[in-house]
């Protein structure tokens, strides 16, 4: 397989290179920092940003969601099938 662009640098606004499916925890931060969220059953997700802010955002199937994520919380998540977009 020949990839044109491996030899670019990635930056935020490039596509996400790696997916994670994330358990929400109360406990355990995310092995990456998140450029976008993407759930398979809308909700709201309560995250922990790269700056130390926590809140909720509501997030819909279809539409990553761009937020750069190190927590993903069980308490004040309500979507589902959520996944992490790095």
């Amino acid at each position: 397989m020949i990839d044109i662009f491996a030899n670019h640098a990635a930056s935020l606004e490039s596509p996400a290179t790696h997916l994670h499916a994330v358990a929400p925890s109360d406990d355990t931060d995310l092995v990456l920092v998140t450029r976008a969220i993407a759930v398979g059953a809308e909700g709201f997700v309560r995250v922990t940003t790269c700056s130390g802010s926590v809140g909720r955002v509501f997030v819909v199937p279809g539409a990553p969601f761009p937020i750069r994520a190190t927590r993903i919380w069980a308490t004040g998540t309500t979507a589902t099938d959520i996944v992490a977009l790095a």
